[in-house]
């Protein structure tokens, strides 16, 4: 028998459908309690690079929350946890769901090396090492970060390197101590360079996270140094399951490319963790292409209005721009290089959950570039915008 056709969903339902989801379509809660944080954070976590941006996400959901109270929550109350994460990125999300965030993204030993690692060759070739051989002497040497904390990346690189020179065979322990050929400085070594990039992997074992921040410096320690527990070591398939489950929710209808974008992982890896929950999903068409999302989501999609004219200021980098179909929140593509750069990305100018234009920091105050012609109204309320965000921003913490 023929299958049932695809159900048929709209550009507007889906834009409507993702405002609604990552928390954009209205405010949630004035008070910020515990429980209004942590779901403005857990839909699918908060990157924290360029240092801050997350507290700006934050502020486009929660607009009365400051940074103390974000910082309470990440440095005293512990609800909050960051370490590397989706992408190698530096993400915030809620403590009680790392093994979504950390557990799910190890590989299988037939899909390594992580693509967040492809940088190692060479480091490796110069070494004649190989990445079974260097990783598990990574691990290893990060345990030290269970009874210390580290103050900055680089000394976080060269202490474990240090570590790990007397494990290694004395033939390479000169080539480990040699000066990087990632960093004309001066300062890494190639055993410094190894670490880095392995540094990843060993955050998904619990093995490194980030501790409060030391002035402009980060700190780094273990899950079990930061939390006075030891790594649960989380089921890494309903972990996974997890993962895909938060992916579908915030970006549905979406593909399996989609996500391994997303995820920054290898196609072999983002082809299991999709699979597992693929009785979960239905199929629908959006512009004559089919894309599933979630059972569960398929009613609130169809059911979802026209998106409401509202005005909003992203940070960098905030999860709603991390959506792959770009040209649903932004049609013209000549701009999208404008939007998402390889570094230093603009903040965003949203109205009805498109992008019509961006934003940067000029000194204290907040420079706004509209793609279009706005009328007044629209004007005085980009400013007051950019006069709330500003003031936030440049709040103590």
């Amino acid at each position: 028998m023929p299958k049932d056709p695809a159900t048929k969903v709209t550009p507007k339902q889906v834009i409507a459908y993702r405002l609604q989801v990552h928390n954009l379509a209205e405010l949630l809660p004035k008070t910020l309690d515990e429980a209004a944080l942590l779901q403005a954070v857990g839909v699918c976590g908060l990157q924290n690079s360029p240092p801050g941006a997350w507290q700006t996400a934050v502020f486009n959901r929660l607009p009365n929350c400051t940074k103390a109270q974000l910082h309470t929550a990440l440095y005293q109350h512990k609800s909050l946890l960051q370490a590397w994460s989706l992408r190698g990125v530096p993400l915030i999300f809620p403590t009680a769901e790392a093994a979504a965030y950390l557990a799910a993204l190890q590989a299988q030993p037939e899909e390594q090396p992580w693509i967040y690692t492809r940088g190692i060759t060479l480091a490796l070739d110069y070494l004649q090492m190989s990445f079974a051989e260097l990783l598990p002497l990574v691990q290893a040497a990060a345990h030290y970060l269970d009874k210390h904390t580290i103050v900055s990346k680089e000394k976080l690189d060269s202490t474990l390197a240090e570590l790990i020179t007397p494990q290694l065979p004395a033939e390479k322990q000169q080539l480990w101590q040699a000066p990087s050929m990632y960093d004309q400085s001066g300062r890494q070594t190639v055993g410094g360079a190894v670490v880095s990039f392995l540094l990843r992997p060993c955050a998904w074992q619990g093995l490194v996270v980030f501790g409060q921040r030391q002035g402009g410096s980060p700190s780094f320690t273990s899950y079990q140094s930061w939390l006075g527990q030891p790594w649960p070591a989380p089921e890494p398939e309903a972990a996974g399951r997890q993962l895909v489950h938060k992916f579908l929710h915030c970006y549905g209808p979406s593909n399996q490319t989609a996500f391994n974008s997303w995820l920054g992982c290898s196609p072999r890896q983002g082809k299991r963790l999709w699979q597992s929950v693929g009785p979960e999903t239905t199929t629908v068409e959006l512009l004559g292409k089919k894309y599933v999302i979630l059972h569960q989501d398929l009613e609130p999609l169809l059911n979802a209005s026209e998106p409401e004219p509202r005005l909003l200021l992203l940070g960098p980098h905030d999860p709603y721009l991390e959506q792959r179909d770009r040209r649903l929140i932004l049609p013209d593509a000549s701009l999208h290089k404008t939007v998402w750069r390889t570094v230093g990305n603009p903040g965003v100018i949203l109205r009805g959950g498109q992008i019509i234009g961006v934003w940067q920091h000029k000194g204290r105050e907040i420079n706004l570039q509209p793609f279009i012609s706005l009328n007044p109204a629209e004007k005085q309320q980009l400013n007051l915008l950019a006069e709330a965000l500003s003031q936030f921003q440049n709040s103590p913490a």
